[in-house]
């Protein structure tokens, strides 16, 4: 199995980005996606230095892979994502059928995101004759339906064809909203946001009556109250699994990045994961062999 770091769901400053990104080049990871995908206004780091950036780590040998929006809100937005396609040097991670019809347009490779609605074989047939080389399937899946699309896909004859990625750790993307929980957090306004979200780098938790963590608030993006943590199941993804994608949380997603593929869980997970939708039960629950 290769490792894949997915892209930064969170709004990081200019230097932080660079720094993580730093040390993801001597990490142990096999894959890097770069780009931004939640929303359009964080523009800490615009086109050209995604594109120097990914140049850059390009070098080291990983794997590049340019992420796109996964909700496109203006025609702004889709000239910015037809700028990434175009970039004429790496593959993308199309999040929008928008994406993919561009990429089949301009004969650019593309990953199939984790933010498509893909969960049967007759879809994947579809977009590998769009360019698709990889496919992330949908984080609510679990993987007894993983085993089920895959051998629909061996009844097609496309199981070769492409990749399996599945999303193993972070805070899990669950819906995109075209509101900002961010900015209604601290009462201003989506249009002029200020790009308040720069001060939560890991997003806004948000709990019940009762204290129990259910959301976290990333922009328009809602995400899970746990962080979901695969370390455990790497057995269970031997055979199935091509790609394990690790979502960056923070700095120290390196080192969760390290154990994962070096085959070193922990004795327990952490207070606050959840493995749930893996195990084909409630996303938020954690299932113990």
């Amino acid at each position: 199995m290769k490792y894949a770091l997915g892209p930064l769901l969170y709004f990081w400053s200019k230097n932080d980005v660079h720094s993580f990104y730093e040390k993801s080049a001597k990490s142990d990871a096999d894959i890097l996606y770069l780009g931004e995908t939640v929303c359009a206004k964080r523009r800490e780091l615009r086109h050209d230095d995604w594109i120097h950036l990914a140049r850059a780590l390009a070098k080291s040998g990983k794997q590049v892979i340019l992420s796109t929006l996964a909700l496109l809100e203006s025609q702004s937005d889709v000239k910015a994502m037809k700028a990434y396609i175009d970039n004429g040097e790496f593959i993308i991670e199309a999040n929008d059928l928008a994406g993919v019809q561009l990429a089949h347009k301009n004969k650019v490779p593309f990953v199939a995101g984790p933010a498509l609605n893909i969960y049967n074989a007759q879809t994947l047939h579809i977009l590998l004759k769009k360019g698709m080389i990889r496919w992330c399937m949908p984080v609510e899946l679990s993987r007894d339906w993983l085993i089920k699309v895959l051998n629909e896909c061996e009844n097609l004859n496309i199981r070769e064809q492409f990749e399996v990625e599945v999303f193993s750790y972070g805070h899990l993307p669950l819906a995109y909203s075209a509101r900002c929980f961010s900015a209604r957090a601290q009462n201003l306004p989506k249009d002029k946001c200020e790009t308040c979200c720069i001060s939560y780098p890991q997003g806004i938790p948000v709990k019940s009556q009762e204290g129990q963590g259910l959301f976290t608030l990333n922009g328009i993006q809602t995400q899970s109250g746990d962080c979901y943590d695969l370390r455990k199941e790497r057995a269970s993804m031997e055979g199935l699994v091509d790609v394990v994608r690790l979502s960056p949380q923070s700095m120290e997603t390196l080192d969760t990045l390290h154990e994962f593929k070096h085959g070193h869980p922990p004795f327990c997970l952490p207070e606050n994961s959840c493995n749930g939708y893996w195990h084909n039960i409630e996303g938020m629950a954690i299932h113990t062999p």
